[in-house]
């Protein structure tokens, strides 16, 4: 996406906190500027140490915020500029800047800002890679990531410290390539119906125990999140995880597999297409004990029964709707996951190794091969899931412009 004009009249707020990298975050504004964007910058005090507001100024046509406590206005500032954004980009972010959103706290303009706002959060981390890599920066990055956040991972290279690694801001070009993206799908699933289904379930052994497994909702929150953004109608059926519903999302909240067929079922006809993202007990106990199963010397033995194969069963219903399957597998991935393919009666599946470092349960990247009912395959690399999830409704969007009139528009029920 090159062509001068792909952002125009697009309000972006950029903004710039103190790292070695402020100096891309030029680029970056003139970039966005010759592709049609009115831009208004957002500096911390910290980041004009490195770059002067003037630079911001002369390129974007505008005066450069630095402080809450300028020059008196008829408006209160940071507000303005919260209700003035389409989206909001920090670039670089800092460490410290990542600890102050993950926590809500708001004691300069641009923590203010983005609080006050409901503009989308675009947020290019940029630090020494042991800053990166320490578990508190990753929980807070997790943190964001949870509440609609989009994170834009940093890159691996030399940093301005002398040493290699993950820590590098992502060059100027690729990080406004993901603005654009942005901006191409924004209602391109209007007037569609979508069902997704995410998290594990949890089949009851007794009072206190459970059956369940290490799915935490992430990927499928993740795809709710941004087809809601492309202005689809999203019923999410989630199971028992802390995950924040997406802004616009309508969410069934759901235990057992049981729960969730039933759920499921109960909305299936009226929906375009339905996302298959939650991992699902295969079996519960045969009985569930009236009171906690005590301790003893001998060995315990349960009795399994099958839950109902709900991917199973939307397959063999199927008329209108695109279906997409989800593999979660740690051998032979291809030939099981083409198997799920046929069997289940899928237009795609979207399968990974969950062994593989990075791409399993409880982390924020993937790596997965998406098969097709038409034996096309794709490899994608590891990616963040927010990510992943455009290339998966990216996909779902090419098969839907085939099929019948969306589901709001065709009249298939109220959902409201």
């Amino acid at each position: 996406m090159s062509d001068v004009g792909t952002l125009a009249g697009r309000r972006i707020v950029l903004g710039v906190t103190g790292g070695i990298a402020a100096y891309k975050a030029v680029e970056i504004a003139s970039r966005l500027k010759k592709k049609g964007a009115d831009v208004r910058v957002i500096m911390t005090r910290a980041a004009v140490s490195f770059v002067t507001p003037l630079t911001f100024r002369e390129i974007t046509g505008h005066p450069v915020t630095t402080t809450m406590w300028g020059e008196p206005h008829h408006h209160v500032e940071h507000i303005a500029l919260a209700e003035f954004a389409e989206l909001f980009l920090i670039a670089p972010a800092t460490a410290n800047f990542i600890a102050k959103a993950a926590a809500g706290i708001a004691d300069d303009m641009l923590t203010t800002s983005i609080l006050a706002t409901r503009a989308a959060l675009y947020i290019a981390p940029a630090m020494n890679t042991g800053m990166w890599e320490n578990p508190v920066t990753q929980e807070n990055v997790q943190r964001l990531t949870e509440r609609g956040v989009q994170i834009i991972p940093p890159a691996v290279g030399q940093l301005a410290c002398g040493t290699t690694g993950a820590g590098r801001l992502p060059e100027p070009e690729e990080i406004v390539a993901i603005v654009e993206r942005h901006f191409s799908h924004e209602q391109s699933l209007a007037g569609r119906r979508i069902l997704i289904t995410a998290a594990g379930t949890e089949e009851a052994l007794d009072p206190v125990r459970y059956l369940g497994n290490r799915s935490t909702g992430r990927m499928g929150f993740a795809v709710a999140a941004e087809a809601a953004r492309r202005g689809a109608e999203v019923v999410l059926i989630a199971g028992p995880t802390p995950l924040v519903t997406p802004a616009g999302v309508r969410r069934v909240n759901v235990r057992s597999a049981r729960d969730m067929y039933a759920a499921v079922l109960a909305e299936y006809d009226a929906v375009d297409a339905a996302i298959k993202a939650a991992a699902v007990a295969d079996y519960r106990p045969a009985e569930i004990a009236d009171h906690k199963i005590k301790k003893s010397d001998g060995e315990l033995t349960l009795t399994l029964t099958r839950n109902p194969d709900i991917l199973y069963e939307l397959g063999q219903k199927k008329r209108h709707q695109v279906l997409v399957g989800f593999a979660a597998e740690t051998q032979n991935v291809e030939e099981y996951a083409r198997g799920k393919l046929a069997k289940k009666n899928l237009d795609f599946i979207v399968a990974n190794n969950v062994a593989e470092k990075d791409a399993g349960f409880g982390v924020l990247t993937n790596h997965v091969q998406i098969f097709y009912a038409d034996g096309r395959a794709e490899d994608h690399p590891l990616m963040p899931k927010s990510e992943l999830a455009g290339v998966i409704l990216d996909r779902l969007e090419e098969l839907l412009k085939s099929s019948t009139k969306p589901a709001l528009l065709a009249g298939k029920g109220d959902h409201a």
